[in-house]
Parts: structure tokens; sequence; C-alpha cells
């Protein structure tokens, strides 16, 4: 790994010399500029990681080089240095940008953790924008976020799937982004362009959602003064999403069959039978073959919906995505919000990270929400969390045993197995878990 390099920027050759030797002994890189010409000539040359800058100097003095810098290399961090007759200067310098400021003259301890610190910081923001930058591609790809196999298996049949005119059954636990998935299969699908209508079977009584989905005619029960278009015409010739279908009853399950096989209905209080061409697309977070044992759900009207079945993972199965949702929601409540927010602390994203999100990624997103809006400094801290999360306790490590003796063989396929085991048989991410490449653990299995 190439040591971070400090641009050292003072007229006073000793004090560049005395913080050179301190910060070289240190393990740093160190350039010296004699005046802020200098120092910018050098910031051009690129290569810097940290700029140490005197506020006053011949020529261009510090303020003008910290904005300076600002313009030609935002990503490098800047510490000025002041005398005592600056500090109200040094202070208008950190409003401009820098990080810090150091005021002569400063012990040798001061100046090394100050400096550790600015690259510490320097370094979180730039793994944060390249968050940004990972997030850019995979929004302009669409709004389903993530990058882990789990997802990327999900995305896969998506887009094979989109342009069918297949019946899918999308299942998952609350708060996974099931309608996300059904929007996606609608905007992939020829059917784009037509509507994409939402029903959620649980949040209606049976009566009211039978009246919601097929309509009715004036005069079908009291209150109905007029003709009522159901969801079903709504969607023709689009896509209609049954959400919540575990809890469809009885009797709507039986009509919703004729739909299915026969692609008509008739308005509640009607006798004309009415053709449509919708795509159905169903999703629920029950085990419908398990309500299917139960003689809870029509086991026909299960095969109906079951044509292509796509299981959303939990989050806490796809924890590597974790960073990149957590940066999506940041910015989308920034924004929204009016905050001006770089990101996460390593705490913050670590615990993000460990959290087991019960409330999968509708939970995260609340979690991050509250964050923008209760920080106060640029960065979310672990403070910032909810208590939940940031009170829980970290999951505790799995130990494998090894007893004294084992040949290393043999630990080598234990490390192997229990890994695989954590990771459900993904070989990908248990070869990500043990520091190795997947083709080596595809060899390792083979012999």
């Amino acid at each position: 790994m190439t040591e971070p390099t400090v641009l050292v920027a003072d007229d006073e050759s000793g004090l560049r010399e005395s913080v050179g030797r301190v910060l070289r002994h240190e393990g740093f890189r160190v350039i010296a500029a004699e005046d802020g010409d200098a120092a910018l000539a050098a910031l051009r040359e690129g290569g810097v990681d940290l700029l140490l800058a005197d506020l006053r100097m011949p020529g261009l003095d510090g303020l003008e080089l910290l904005r300076a810098a600002k313009l030609l290399t935002p990503e490098v961090e800047i510490v000025v240095l002041s005398g005592h007759g600056t500090v109200e200067e040094a202070v208008a310098a950190m409003k401009e940008g820098a990080y810090d400021f150091l005021t002569k003259p400063f012990e040798r301890a001061q100046l090394v953790r100050t400096v550790r610190q600015a690259l510490e910081h320097r370094a979180l923001l730039l793994k944060n924008r390249s968050l940004q930058r990972r997030l850019d591609a995979l929004v302009g790809a669409g709004e389903i976020i993530g990058e882990s196999p789990a997802i990327r298996q999900v995305l896969a049949l998506v887009n094979q799937v989109a342009p069918t005119a297949a019946t899918v059954l999308i299942q998952g636990e609350s708060g996974t982004g099931k309608e996300l998935v059904a929007r996606a299969l609608h905007d992939g699908s020829p059917r784009s362009g037509l509507p994409f209508i939402r029903v959620n079977c649980a949040a209606l009584p049976e009566a009211l959602l039978e009246s919601e989905l097929f309509g009715y005619e004036r005069g079908a029960f009291t209150g109905a003064a007029a003709r009522k278009e159901g969801r079903f015409e709504l969607a023709d010739g689009g896509t209609l999403l049954l959400d919540e279908a575990g809890d469809l009853s009885g009797a709507t399950q039986a009509k919703l069959l004729r739909v299915l096989q026969e692609g008509e209905f008739e308005r509640l209080g009607g006798t004309k039978t009415l053709k449509v061409d919708v795509r159905i697309v169903a999703a629920t977070n029950q085990d419908l073959a398990l309500l299917v044992r139960e003689r809870r759900f029509r086991e026909d009207l299960y095969y109906r919906l079951n044509v292509i079945a796509i299981e959303i993972p939990p989050l806490r199965d796809r924890a590597e995505d974790i960073p990149l949702l957590s940066g999506h929601f940041l910015r989308l409540h920034a924004a929204k919000n009016h905050r001006e927010i770089d990101g996460f602390t390593e705490a913050a994203l670590s615990r993000l990270r460990a959290y087991p999100w019960p409330g999968n990624v509708r939970e995260l997103e609340h979690a991050v929400e509250r964050a923008v809006i209760l920080t106060r400094g640029k960065l979310i801290d672990l403070v910032d969390l909810p208590p939940a999360v940031s009170q829980a306790e970290p999951p505790a490590a799995r130990v494998v045993p090894i007893p004294l003796g084992m040949p290393l063989s043999e630990v080598e396929q234990r490390l192997i197995e229990e890994t695989l085991r954590l990771t459900k048989g993904n070989k990908e991410l248990a070869a990500k878990f043990l520091g190795i490449a997947s083709r080596t653990i595809y060899r390792k299995l083979k012999e």
C-alpha cells in the first residue's frame, strides 16, 4: 500500500524541515513548498493526499491557496497552520472547507494526531463518494438497488420473465421490496406504456375488495349511486398487482380463478360479461403452499398464480447491499429535507451492516431517514441511528472448533464447509469471507 503524501506549505524553512522530519518518521511521504504559488504547482502535479498550509505566506496566502486547492483538487484534505494572531482566520478557513487548524507552536503528538485524523476523514469521504458512484450506476439501471449474489439472481429472473405474459408470484417477508419487483416486471414488459394497477387484498373487507376488483353497477348495493369500473377494467392491457394475495377470501379466490382461466367477469349487480387482457402479478409474505395444505387457499388458484415464482431474500441474507441501500436512502431523504450530508462514519456503517433488520429494507429506510433529520454533522454517526440499531448487541462470531493435531488439509476443509453453511451454499460469498478466489473454493470442493 502506498504511503499517504502530505504537502507542507510554509515560508519558514525551519518549520517545513521539522514537520517533514516528524511526518517521514511516521511513515508519510512529504513534499515541501516555500509559498502558496509553489504549493499550487505541486497540487497541479497530483498525488497529494493532505495539504498543511500556513495562513500567512508571501504571494498566494493560505486562504487563497485553500480556495484554489478546493477548486483544483477537491479530494485533497486541508489543515491550516496559524499563529496566535490568526485564529479567527483559521476558523474562517474551516468555513471555507479546511478540515482543521493547528496553532503554532504545536506538539509533535498533536501534529501526528491531526494529520492521521484528516487522512482518515479523507479516506471515509472517498469511500462514500465511491459508494455514490456505484449507486448512480445501479439507479440508472432501475429502482432495485443491490449487487449481492442473492439480489442478482432475482434481477436475472425478472429480466428473463418480464417480456413474457406469464403470471408471477412474488414471495418474501414484509418490507423486502415486492412491489418494486412487480413494477420492474411491468416496466420490462410490452405492457409498460399501459396501466400498472395495485390493490392491497389485506386492507379491504371482502365485500369492498370484490367491488374494487370487479366494479359494480348502479344500485348493486346501498350507496351504489353510479356504475364504477373495477381494478381489472382499469388495468386492461396492463398489469394488476394483487398485493397480500394470501389474504383473499374463498369467494374472491373463486372469482379470481375465473378471470385467470377465462379472462372474463361481471361487475357486482351486473349481467354483462366483460373481457379483459390483464397480466396478474401476485405478492405475499405468507407461504401459499402451506395455506393450500391447510385448505385456506385454493390449490387450483395457487397453481394458476405460481406459474413463475420469485423469492425476495430478506435484508439479513444480503447484508452486502446495506451500504448501497443506505447511501440511496441518505441521498433521497437528504434532498427531501434540504440537508447536505456526505455519508456515514465507519462506526455507523458497520452497525448498519451488523443489525439483522427484522423489518427489512423498509426498516432500513426509516432508520436512515431518522438519522438524516437528527444528525448535526456532515456524516451520520452511531448516535444518529435509532436506539434499536445503535444499541443492538453485535452478533457473536461463529467459532469453528479445531482440535490440536488436526491435519492442515482437514482444518481447511472444515473452514470451507462451515463458511458455506453460513452463506447457505453461496460459494462467491464464502470466498469473500475467506479472502480467496471463488475458483479456489470450487477446486477445493472437487478435491
